[in-house]
């Protein structure tokens, strides 16, 4: 068989293990075993457990589970209810000020623990109530939440920039700076879009006649303001520290993934005395189990990626785009409207791994910088977790909010969908804003 009908077969067959329902990671194993039983030396088959371990055997790989045992501490604690509460005490007076403390509590919480799920649950089991509370549409509720819960995997330490890092062989440092900018500009957009919303969800109380419903008075003193600060100020030390670390040169990704997971414990048991077995059993084995299941995937994808390099169907593909002869921008539409439509079915791990071979070489020949890339392509893929099939954000609000219909909260996420494309316009305009941080600290 031809590379072009080997490559078409090893698509189809993928297409045929993944909607069959099997888990991700063994579909993805499974394909890659028949096809090596199929097209590669028998030999190859023996060595398939050595070739997964030497592939998950990566210093930067052993932060996943430490950031992922960050995050668990984090979300098991009432950190995102303290978060949100500081907030709102601060911006209740501010017209709209509701999806603003919102939109900022969800990019601060993503930050600490890493994780889009535990950032939609923590804020929003606190946040959706209270602005059904005050009048806002359930499906606005939950589409900001359900938004503001994707920048977890933007934002450092965000677990889908560190395997990006290992698929495009690029500076870990680097991508989490270059995050930053682009994660504050999408808060930004969003919380725009949140007062402006308010206006209008104002209008359609006010004439139905019952505009009290969106202005209910919270009275809070400067004294309740203050004392709201404490509640949160150990968590942003713990923010601001594990940053310092890693960009002050002090320890290394993995080693800062230590020091996070290590102050996170340490915080929640002084503040929230969260130190009983009880206490530490779910986080450890939510722990054991998210990382378990993201390793086997990521183990999985990379033998998929090899054998497609062994069968030289990812340089085949490759050099196809190149021989397409696009101009550099058609070629970046092309590749982004390809990984949108991978979101439709596939979760950010395994878009990474599984077409980083075939559209990394094209782009570098471009002369795009695959910094800026990465962080555009988690910005796109962040419109998977908040669109259907999958949008396994919106499942999560489901979940944390029952009584609201799928149908609510997917409506309630579409124009959060288009402010993040209009998000990649601006970085693709402005590149700057990704890569400003980076280059100033580590030389352009």
């Amino acid at each position: 068989m031809s590379t072009l009908q080997i490559g078409l077969s090893y698509g189809a067959a993928t297409l045929v293990f993944l909607f069959s329902g099997i888990p991700i990671a063994f579909a993805l194993g499974a394909v890659a075993t028949i096809f090596m039983m199929l097209f590669m030396p028998a030999a190859m088959l023996n060595t398939v457990a050595q070739a997964v371990y030497e592939e998950l055997a990566s210093i930067t790989l052993l932060t996943i589970p430490l950031f992922i045992l960050k995050g668990a501490a984090i979300g098991k604690s009432r950190a995102g209810k303290d978060l949100y509460d500081a907030l709102h005490t601060w911006m209740h007076r501010v017209p709209g000020g509701l999806g603003l403390a919102v939109t900022i509590a969800c990019g601060l919480f993503a930050a600490m623990a890493g994780s889009s799920p535990a950032t939609c649950s923590a804020i929003g089991s606190s946040g959706i109530p209270e602005m059904r509370r005050r009048g806002y549409s359930p499906g606005f509720a939950a589409g900001l939440i359900a938004a503001g819960g994707t920048l977890g995997i933007l934002l450092p330490p965000s677990i889908v920039l560190i395997l990006y890092a290992v698929a495009a062989e690029q500076s870990l440092g680097r991508l989490f700076l270059a995050g930053l900018g682009p994660g504050v500009l999408l808060m930004g957009l969003f919380a725009i879009y949140a007062v402006l919303h308010w206006r209008v969800e104002y209008r359609a109380a006010e004439a139905k006649g019952e505009p009290h419903a969106i202005l209910v008075k919270d009275t809070y003193t400067m004294r309740d303001r203050f004392a709201a600060v404490p509640r949160v100020l150990p968590f942003m030390v713990l923010l601001i520290g594990v940053m310092g670390a890693l960009y002050g040169g002090i320890a290394t990704p993995s080693e800062t993934a230590g020091l996070g997971a290590v102050m996170a414990l340490v915080l929640i048991a002084v503040v929230y005395q969260a130190f009983k077995l009880s206490d530490l059993v779910p986080i450890f084995t939510g722990t054991l189990g998210e990382a378990g299941m993201l390793l086997m995937i990521i183990g999985m994808s990379l033998l998929y990626s090899q054998v497609m390099s062994y069968l030289h169907i990812s340089q085949g593909a490759a050099a196809w785009i190149v021989g397409m002869h696009l101009s550099k921008w058609l070629l970046l539409t092309a590749i982004l409207l390809m990984v949108v439509v991978l979101g439709f079915f596939l979760p950010p791990v395994s878009i990474i791994l599984m077409t980083a071979p075939i559209i990394l070489p094209p782009l570098k020949a471009a002369g795009f910088d695959l910094v800026w890339f990465g962080i555009v392509m988690c910005v796109v893929m962040e419109m998977g977790l908040i669109h259907p099939p999958v949008g396994l954000n919106i499942f999560v609000i489901n979940r944390i909010a029952p009584d609201i219909g799928l149908g609510p909260i997917i409506w309630g996420t579409l124009p959060f969908v288009i402010l993040m494309a209009v998000g990649v316009v601006i970085l693709s305009v402005v590149p700057g804003i990704a890569m400003w941080l980076p280059n100033a600290v580590y030389g352009g």
